[in-house]
This record gives C-alpha cells, sequence and structure tokens, in this order.
C-alpha cells in the first residue's frame, strides 16, 4: 500500500472531512442550545418586568379610585350640608349641575394617568 494509493487519499479525506462535518453539528448544536438559554432567561427577564409595571399600574388604579372616593364622599357632604340647610352657598348665579367636580375628577384622572406613565417608562 502507497500513500499515493486513491483509496488511501480518499479514506484520509474522508476522515478530515467527517472530523469536520462533526465538529461543525456539534458546534451548530450548542449554539442552539445556548440561544435556547439565552432566550428562555430573557423571557423571564420581560416576564418579572411586565409583573412589575402591572403591580404600579394596580398601585396606581387603587390610588385613583381611593382619591375619587375620597372626592365623592365630600361632595355628597357638601350636597346634604347644603340641602338640609346646614351651610349656605352665596352664589349669585345659578351653576350648571355638571359643571360641580367633574373638572376635579378629570384632573385626578390625568395626574394618575401621567404617574403610571411615568413609573412605567422609568422602569425600561
Amino acid at each position: 500500500m502507497s500513500l499515493f494509493n486513491p483509496w488511501v487519499i480518499l479514506g484520509i479525506v474522508m476522515a478530515v472531512l467527517s472530523s469536520f462535518g462533526g465538529g461543525y453539528f456539534k458546534g451548530e448544536h450548542d449554539e442552539y442550545t445556548r440561544q435556547q438559554i439565552e432566550i428562555a432567561a430573557l423571557n423571564a427577564k420581560a416576564r418579572e418586568t411586565e409583573q412589575a409595571m402591572v403591580q404600579v399600574a394596580q398601585t396606581y388604579g387603587q390610588t385613583l379610585r381611593k382619591a375619587n372616593n375620597v372626592a365623592k364622599a365630600k361632595e355628597d357632604k357638601l350636597r346634604a350640608d347644603i340641602a338640609t340647610g346646614e351651610r349656605r352657598l352665596f352664589i349669585p348665579v345659578k351653576a350648571a349641575e355638571c359643571a360641580l367636580s367633574e373638572g376635579d375628577t378629570a384632573i385626578r384622572k390625568l395626574n394618575a394617568c401621567i404617574q403610571t406613565y411615568e413609573t412605567l417608562r422609568n422602569m425600561k
């Protein structure tokens, strides 16, 4: 057997090619596994951020509801006091029914929206 025998050369070439092919396949598989681990880690981080954002939104929503309830209680007490005569209003012109306290409610909603947006924007 000579080194220049075509079967020997073919055997050497096949051995080299198969070793490169095996290495390529293993490297591709390892890279795929690494990418899947990285994707899972990024998904977990995104879920944590999402949960934190949901908590912030719920907190501001609850704060807004409490502020609206307090304002509604004050408004109801004022209306009841006026109705019973315990408190008198000295307004020369009759105000429209819809103009009473709706602006305050809109301002509270807007402030809660702004606070929620700023908090969520700063979390990223």
